[in-house]
């Protein structure tokens, strides 16, 4: 039966995402069947197969849930799509309210289990809540301790977009920032996308060292060990890495392969250490399966080098491991640059920068480190608390971006230095740092800067990109931010611990949808957020500035542009006065000849046809075309909102010259 069942499924791409007792099915069920579970004890005892139209359920064992990539709209059929999402809709509003359970006629989504609590973290674009969750014996001591990413996926979303991929990216991600090591995950073809998005992206010459253990049909019949013990030991003598780090993925749990005894076979035969990663698909996503990753990998050789004996001190000199650059980040090579260099102005060594570009043979070296800077929340924090309970090594999770949290940046590490004896002069670093070489103290101050006072923006990112960019619009440059965002729902209470204050809303969401019609309501002169948020603001004719993965390729520039630091000071400069001004482009443009742009005069970006267009007279459209078009849009969709107020038929220029009157302009 598990042959007939993932036959079906893996042909089909399907992107389906099962925990606990709950069954989900994706159009017409042939009913639920329930049972003690066995084996995996989080995982359904059956399964929703998505087909053209319906879906069958079959008991093939506890494991349970598909994922093959993006591509599962494309088994739906199109004569029923549209009447499957309205019961998705229907099933995902009742089940995203906290122990309500769906009736059985809408529960295109549904649950089998109350809920505890509303969940914090689950994967991009997933309605979720909490189950316990067991405790895995390939966790390293101490790391049990944590709830970062222990997390648990109750629901199901279909998507064409999220903003952090499953799992198994974030692994692949650590793993191919290291140097010399090699990574396997066990999937179908089409989960093997990671290589071509990092080719494509990261301006790199070495090729990505990740093999995928491909699942086809002898797979199935046979099983899996035989195949990914060979890839493995074939690797090793190939390639001869350091670490060959096995990832799982959803293929993986739903075939129930023991990955472990893999691991263990494997490592009779090989050069090579092998691991697992200690991942589970279902409850976390790419950014907490990268920050637990590389906490697993860290821990492992510090242990392994523990057990033999050998211990290292401080190192001489005050020096720092930088933790959490990697693959893939927003500028974090040219973050590193900038961090390294005040580092040694400041008379601080950089002992070690993990994970990009070091070799797991040297990790054993990190507690040599008086202290640890963790710029990024999303990677790195999980093992920087592992080594402050292990080793006592205090670290620094400020993100140094913008001249105020630059400064605090210093004055942390003065803190943590100052009383173990380092002489230097922290304060005058800071004035000669922010004087000199950050130009963005003065031009904040300048004309052409105050110009962007009162200006209304909106932020949406990463936890710390976003809160971060909060920060700097507000205190430094005097731009009202209407609303902050991020999707990094485990880091919600952070987030809204530091722009509290800051901005009229606080957005928490991974729902790409709801920010574009945030966006559309707020009607902000300038946007800073990712490259979806990019996309929204070519549709809405507003200005962005991404200031956060996901993104595309120009976000990894050859040319040295840090964020972070005092000469990424700079650089947020550049980006904020752009981003702001770039709205008289298209105003001079067209007194010279230029083109027109399509309006969207919907306060939302979604279309639910509550709202039907006014026509407009000829009179009507030649006056509007006499308003500049930096401002043309803003004007169309409030005359347009009077008129629809005050039941008028059709627009002419009287109504908009009535409509300016109304808002007193």
């Amino acid at each position: 039966s598990r042959f007939g069942l993932f036959s079906q499924v893996a042909s089909a791409g399907a992107l389906v995402r099962m925990t606990s007792t709950a069954t989900f099915v994706v159009g017409k069920s042939a009913g639920t069947t329930s049972g003690p579970s066995q084996g995996v004890p989080t995982l359904a005892p059956s399964v929703a197969v998505v087909t053209a139209g319906t879906a069958k359920e079959s008991t093939a064992g506890p494991a349970l849930g598909l994922t093959a990539g993006v591509a599962a709209a494309s088994v739906l059929g199109a004569a029923t799509a549209r009447k499957q999402r309205k019961q998705r809709a229907i099933g995902i509003r009742a089940f995203g309210r906290v122990g309500r359970q769906p009736d059985a006629q809408s529960a295109s989504v549904g649950s089998s289990v109350p809920l505890s609590r509303p969940m914090v973290a689950a994967g991009g674009g997933f309605v979720a809540g909490q189950v316990p969750s067991p405790k895995s014996n390939a966790t390293p001591a101490g790391l049990e301790q944590t709830d970062r990413g222990d997390k648990a996926v109750m629901g199901m979303k279909l998507a064409y977009w999220m903003y952090t991929g499953p799992a198994h990216i974030g692994t692949l991600r650590v793993a191919s920032s290291f140097r010399n090591v090699h990574a396997i995950m066990h999937a179908p073809l089409g989960d093997d996308y990671f290589n071509v998005m990092r080719s494509m992206l990261e301006r790199q010459r070495d090729f990505t060292p990740v093999t995928a253990s491909i699942v086809d049909r002898h797979v199935l019949a046979r099983g899996s060990q035989e195949k990914v013990v060979e890839n493995i030991t074939r690797k090793d003598k190939e390639d001869k890495p350091d670490l060959i780090l096995l990832t799982p993925t959803c293929t993986s749990s739903i075939l129930q392969e023991d990955l472990s005894n893999f691991c263990k076979r494997a490592r009779e035969s090989t050069n090579s250490d092998v691991i697992l990663a200690d991942v589970n698909h279902y409850r976390v996503n790419e950014h907490q399966a990268s920050d637990r990753t590389l906490a697993q990998v860290v821990s492992h050789y510090l242990d392994k080098a523990k057990e033999e004996g050998r211990t290292v001190g401080k190192s001489e000199k005050p020096s720092a491991n930088i933790i959490g650059t990697f693959t893939l980040g927003f500028h974090n090579a040219h973050d590193m640059r900038e961090l390294k260099r005040m580092l040694k102005d400041m008379g601080i060594e950089t002992n070690l920068v993990v994970p990009e570009g070091a070799s797991v043979h040297e990790l054993e070296n990190l507690p040599k480190a008086w202290f640890n800077i963790v710029p990024y929340r999303e990677v790195g924090l999980m093992t920087a608390e592992y080594m402050e309970r292990e080793f006592g090594t205090p670290y620094v999770d400020i993100c140094p971006m913008g001249v105020t949290e630059t400064a605090r940046f210093v004055r942390s590490i003065e803190a943590l230095l100052k009383p173990q004896g380092h002489d230097f002069d922290f304060g005058r670093y800071i004035d000669e740092q922010t004087r000199f070489v950050s130009q963005s103290a003065w031009f904040s101050r300048s004309i052409d800067c105050q110009n962007l006072t009162g200006k209304r923006a909106v932020v949406f990112g990463d936890a710390t990109h976003a809160a971060a960019m909060t920060k700097v619009l507000v205190k430094e440059m005097g731009i009202k931010v209407a609303w902050a965002g991020t999707f990094c729902k485990h880091d919600a209470d952070w987030f809204r611990e530091h722009v509290s204050g800051l901005c009229d809303e606080v957005l928490i969401t991974d729902d790409h949808t709801q920010v574009g019609d945030m966006i559309a309501r707020a009607e902000p002169a300038a946007i800073f957020g990712t490259q979806m948020e990019r996309h929204v603001g070519k549709r809405l004719d507003i200005p962005c500035g991404v200031i956060s993965a996901p993104v595309h390729i120009q976000n990894f520039p050859l040319t040295y542009r840090p964020f972070l630091g005092y000469e990424g000071t700079n650089q947020l400069a550049d980006l904020v006065y752009n981003s702001f001004t770039l709205g008289m482009e298209d105003h001079l443009i067209e007194i010279f000849g230029g083109h027109d742009t399509k309006e969207i005069a919907s306060t939302s970006l979604t279309n639910d046809g509550s709202e039907e267009a006014i026509p407009w007279t000829p009179d009507g459209l030649a006056e509007l075309n006499k308003i500049p078009g930096f401002v043309r849009g803003k004007i169309k969709k409030k005359t347009e909102a009077y008129a629809r107020d005050q039941g008028i038929d059709e627009i002419s220029s009287e109504v908009i010259y009535a409509a300016k009157e109304a808002v007193g302009a």
